[in-house]
């Protein structure tokens, strides 16, 4: 049987092998292709036979060797993991970037909310207080003008009063009528000035105290002790418990001692003294009984 065309074949896939650009390039040594040429020819010859003569090319041979002649892929090395590793980080920095990025962003918008809002209240707090201070500036106002408004009310029937009375005294000379009037309607303005806390105290006959009394005189007696009130010139009067006007008064003041009398000088001595000046002073003295008589003649 001819050896040529197993050899072609052979020499046919080396030949595609070696002209396969997209094929991984092997060198295929000598010895490996004489023992695939050897294999093909044993199967040829046992198949000379057969009617159709299908040669079948042992290659696996070939192929081990020619995968283990081939240079395997390298594994990644160090450093493209240490890049691989760094890309890793810096993707999961971003990410947490990114996150808290927009964190501060609600944040932010929180923040500008409750800015917004406490501003808003800031400004309608500052309108309320400038009108709290208008209607508290007007009230004050209408205190000073109108405050006396009631206490008028309740003394008006005190000088309604008054007039009558006076207009009764024009027109009776019932003194005591008069009188009675006159007491019912200072009465009656007592007990007005008494419905606003006005009320009057008398100090007569009490100790003399600063904050209550001003005194405007001092009197020796005996009828009260020193230092007590012996007369009231005006009344004193609180509102609500706070003074509101002194009570004027005379302040008793304890009597000094009367100064012994001086002792009397002996007859004997003062006697002749005066015998003497009465004697001098006869002569100067002329008798209007004379001159009026010398006068007469």
């Amino acid at each position: 049987m001819d050896r040529s065309p197993a050899r072609e074949i052979v020499r046919a896939v080396s030949g595609t092998q070696d002209n396969d650009k997209g094929s991984i390039q092997t060198d295929i040594g000598q010895d490996v292709i004489d023992e695939a040429v050897r294999s093909v020819e044993r199967r040829m010859d046992e198949d000379a036979g057969s009617a159709g003569t299908e040669v079948e090319l042992d290659v696996s041979a070939p192929a081990a060797e020619a995968d283990a002649s081939t240079p395997e892929v390298a594994p990644p090395t160090e450093d493209a993991a240490a890049l691989r590793q760094e890309v890793e980080s810096l993707r999961a920095q971003l990410d947490f970037s990114q996150t808290k990025a927009r964190e501060t962003l609600e944040r932010l918008k929180e923040a500008h909310e409750r800015a917004k809002d406490f501003q808003d209240r800031a400004i309608r707090s500052a309108a309320d207080l400038e009108n709290y201070r208008k209607r508290a500036q007007k009230e004050k106002e209408d205190v000073q003008k109108f405050g006396v408004e009631k206490l008028l009310k309740d003394l008006l029937p005190v000088v309604d009063n008054l007039d009558r009375a006076l207009d009764a005294a024009g027109k009776s000379p019932d003194f005591d009528s008069f009188q009675k009037g006159v007491a019912m309607t200072r009465k009656s303005f007592e007990d007005s000035l008494g419905r606003h806390g006005v009320k009057g105290f008398s100090a007569k006959g009490q100790p003399f105290d600063p904050r209550l009394h001003e005194a405007i005189q001092q009197v020796e007696t005996a009828e009260v002790p020193a230092g007590h009130v012996v007369y009231e010139v005006t009344r004193g009067f609180y509102l609500n418990d706070r003074l509101v006007r002194p009570a004027m008064v005379v302040v008793a003041r304890a009597p000094e001692p009367v100064a012994a009398a001086p002792e009397a000088a002996p007859a004997s001595t003062e006697a002749p003294k005066s015998a003497e000046e009465g004697s001098s002073a006869a002569p100067q003295t002329p008798a209007p009984s004379d001159s009026s008589s010398g006068g007469s003649q």
